[in-house]
């Protein structure tokens, strides 16, 4: 019994230990279980990330290329998937650029580290190795992941090229497929066009009268928004471009400028208003689900064919002007432009309803013959028009006189249409009616939009000619307006003549491109690499890069100019700052803004800064040869600028210039003589040479009168004089006072020298040339005489000839018995006569 309860009780320590031990590990495991919950999770690194980004774009990649296979005829399913391709290019050459930078942090890292000891060198530091091994694997994984970026980039260009070249064989595939025409294929047009038309009569039905019940509202509210979009449009364009929207009747005589101008503009504006109003009612009516989805196609259709249609009569009015024949842009007849302009927009008119009989076939679900028919008799069409035309006489008389008979084409013209137009009904008759509907297409559509291109160049050639521009409506606008002088007009014209040429080939050339083949979303692909990815060789340029970089520099020199006339007109004037610190402060303030504004710009542009490294050595290489003096010229500017030896406004003297400092540079000093001549001194002469300043502390200076009286004047009354004069001159400083110096006794006068100082130097000249005039005004008061030079001349003629050596040397070699003896006394003769004070004369 003992030995059970021993037994027992040994049991239940045992089991009460595992127990406590189980629950121990429990709670040992809740505690871990609890730590790693509240612990943050893992945040990828860079290198994470752009693996994860590969994957993802492999996948896309793949479904990019099955989605080719299986759109390989559909030509707008491709143009997605291009559009698709080029966008993850763009994303997988991001992810190598976005583990560059960490690249280049790896790769300096590692090359201050060095490389690893080598045999019986001292060894490092474990840390130091650890830092190498791990940084050189993450190297070896960033190579990775970039070298799987750089082959999928290789794989997605391949699929574009792949996908381009499929969509040129569709389009060639489709001009040149050939179909058999013969009166049974004919018969079976004219079936599917009479079952067409009865489909196509009660779907328009039925669409009207659920219009009318149910979405009445939205039809009116979406046709208002439209026609208040265009009406805005039109107004604004009537307010700014008026004059050229509208034949003035009261011209009898308008220039080339007006006429090309007036049809330019006419026909893109109008034809832009009506754009704007066919556009935004199509995107209202659908926006609001007024159309069905078999409806929309159709409408859309429509206002197109309406929009070509006025596009093209604008045109043949504003080229043409069949009733004003004054501002007709070509060499025809009345009845020439007429028959021309009709036959353009019957041609117009010939394309639009095949185009919108074809959206209304393809809408109906209607069989292709009856599409190939309908082309076929498009083609025929215009084909017969223009072999009729080229056997007109549309070309002006010889006379000049419009209602005259005109003449033939000439003969290369008509030429060109006949072959053109037989070429159309051929290519028909044969079964090419793709070929033969596309080419029609071209000759009035693209025909149209570059003949309106090249008068939108001309006008802008023809403006911007110069003094051209100074003649038409905008520039007199522009006078009255700003009160521009001719020389701003002219350059203004230049500006708009610009904006011309860009207008038309804006316009222009993605219209001709649309009308030829591509898509939008192929214009908005080059688009986008003309404005972000301009490669030359190895060199990707930005425009919209540069441009922004262009903005910003302006933006902050601009900011600069301010902010130097803020200072200068604020801060500086109002605490009376010297003109000349109030120079060098502007001047440095414009070279560190301009620095700052070159930096921001080239920065914005995308030009890496550490490239000029390689042009700054090589030029550095030129100012060692070539371009020292230009150098020298800059610091010595620097210099100037900040030791401030002379200022603005500092007379000083360098050499033979002399004058008063008008602007200092970095590169030469520009010095205005006391003749207005403008002299520019080239900065190092004046910090290695000697320059004169006098006004480099203050404007105090010292100026002198000399003063010359006969020999019978009094010298103290003399002095006293020229200071009671002096004394009188407000602007001549009494202290230090003004004094008078005897100078010397002259060979015919005493010669004295009155001193005084003046406080601006600058009144040096007033003030001399009023003492001078007061000066002489008293000594003829006094009787005080100014002697003139003098000399005395003695002539003996009974004397023997004692000739001086002067006189010998001009008379040496010459014994004529009959020159007379001169003695001259040895004294110098300085004038042989002269003449008194009161003006008689004196030998």
């Amino acid at each position: 019994m003992r030995l059970r309860s021993i037994l027992l009780r040994t049991i239940l320590l045992v089991t009460l230990a595992l127990a406590g031990a189980h629950f121990e590990g429990a709670a040992a495991f809740a505690q871990e279980a609890q730590t790693q919950a509240a612990a943050p999770a893992p945040v990828d690194t860079p290198f994470d990330q752009a693996a994860k980004e590969i994957d993802k774009a492999k996948v896309q990649l793949t479904a990019l290329q099955d989605g080719v296979k299986q759109n390989a005829d559909n030509d707008d399913a491709l143009v997605g998937l291009a559009t698709k391709a080029d966008e993850l290019s763009r994303a997988v050459i991001t992810i190598s650029v976005n583990l560059r930078p960490r690249f280049d942090q790896i790769k300096n890292r590692l090359a201050e580290i060095g490389d690893p000891p080598k045999d019986g060198q001292p060894p490092e530091a474990e840390i130091v190795t650890q830092e190498r091994n791990t940084l050189a694997a993450e190297r070896a994984q960033i190579n990775a992941v970039t070298g799987d970026a750089e082959n999928l980039s290789i794989a997605v260009t391949k699929l574009v090229n792949q996908i381009i070249e499929m969509r040129r064989q569709l389009f060639a595939d489709t001009l040149f497929k050939r179909t058999e025409v013969s009166a049974s294929v004919i018969d079976d047009a004219a079936g599917a066009f009479v079952h067409e038309i009865s489909e196509f009569s009660q779907a328009l039905s039925s669409w009207a009268v659920f219009v009318w019940k149910f979405k009445r509202f939205p039809m009116f509210a979406a046709i208002f928004l439209s026609l208040a979009s265009a009406l805005i449009l039109l107004s604004g364009s009537y307010r700014l471009f008026g004059a050229y929207l509208r034949r003035d009747e009261a011209v009898e005589e308008p220039s080339y400028i007006g006429r090309l101008s007036i049809a330019f503009w006419s026909t893109l504006i109008r034809t832009m208003a009506l754009s704007v109003l066919l556009v935004t009612s199509f995107f209202f009516l659908n926006g609001f689900n007024v159309l069905r989805p078999d409806i929309a196609p159709v409408i859309g259709a429509l206002f197109g064919t309406i929009g070509l249609v006025y596009f093209v009569g604008r045109f043949a009015n504003a080229i043409f002007a069949p009733r004003e024949p004054r501002w007709r842009l070509v060499r025809l007849s009345n009845l020439g432009a007429r028959s021309i302009g009709y036959c353009l927009l019957a041609m117009a008119v010939v394309n639009g309803l095949d185009y919108l009989f074809g959206t209304v076939s393809e809408a109906m679900g209607s069989p292709l013959v009856l599409t190939v028919i309908r082309s076929l008799f498009a083609a025929l069409i215009i084909g017969m028009i223009l072999i009729t035309v080229s056997f007109g006489k549309p070309m002006l008389a010889r006379n000049g006189d419009p209602d005259a008979p005109g003449r033939h084409w000439p003969r290369g013209m008509a030429i060109i249409l006949r072959v053109v137009g037989a070429s159309l009904i051929i290519a028909a008759l044969t079964g090419y009616v793709g070929l033969a509907r596309f080419v029609a297409t071209q000759l009035i559509i693209t025909g149209a939009v570059v003949a309106t291109m090249y008068v939108g160049l001309l006008s802008g050639k023809a403006i911007s000619r110069q003094e051209s521009f100074g003649d038409t409506f905008f520039a007199r606008f522009l006078t009255r307006r700003f009160n521009l002088g001719p020389v701003a007009i002219d350059q203004a014209g230049l500006l708009v003549g610009l904006a011309i040429y860009a207008v038309a080939l804006i316009i222009g050339v993605p219209l001709i491109l649309l009308l030829w083949g591509f898509h939008v979303q192929d214009l908005q692909i080059i688009a986008y690499r003309l404005f972000t990815e301009v490669r030359l060789g190895g060199i990707s340029i930005s425009l919209l890069g540069i441009c922004t970089g262009i903005l910003l520099f302006a933006g902050v020199y601009l900011l600069t100019r301010w902010l130097q006339r803020w200072l200068d007109g604020n801060v500086m004037a109002r605490s009376h700052v010297d003109l000349g610190v109030r120079n060098s402060v502007k001047t440095g303030i414009g070279y560190l803004g301009v620095g700052i504004a070159a930096i921001i710009g080239v920065s914005a542009a995308g030009i890496d800064l550490s490239s000029f490294a390689l042009v700054a050595s090589a030029l550095s290489v030129g100012i060692g040869f070539g371009l020292q003096n230009i150098v020298s010229n800059f610091v010595s500017g620097l210099i100037l600028l900040v030791e401030r030896p002379f200022k603005v406004g500092d007379h000083v003297v360098s050499g033979t210039a002399e004058g008063i400092v008008k602007r200092i540079s970095v590169r030469a000093t520009e010095i205005e003589t006391f003749r207005k001549q403008s002299i520019i001194v080239p900065n190092s002469e004046l910090i290695n040479g000697l320059v004169g300043n006098w006004t480099h502390r203050n404007k105090i200076g010292r100026s002198e009168i000399p003063v010359s009286v006969s020999y019978n004047a009094d010298p103290q009354q003399v002095m006293d004089i020229l200071l009671e004069l002096t004394a009188k001159i407000p602007l001549v400083m009494r202290n230090p006072e003004p004094h008078v110096e005897f100078l010397r006794f002259g060979p015919y006068s005493l010669d004295f020298e009155l001193r005084f100082f003046l406080a601006d130097m600058g009144d040096g000249m007033t003030v001399r040339n009023n003492l001078r005039i007061e000066i002489l005004r008293r000594f003829k008061a006094e009787g005080i005489e100014i002697p003139l030079p003098q000399s005395d001349l003695t002539i003996h003629r009974d004397a023997p000839p004692v000739l001086s050596n002067a006189v010998k040397e001009q008379t040496d070699g010459r014994d004529d018995p009959k020159n007379k003896p001169i003695e001259e006394e040895e004294r110098p003769v300085r004038q042989l006569r002269g003449r008194t004070a009161d003006g008689s004369l004196k030998s």
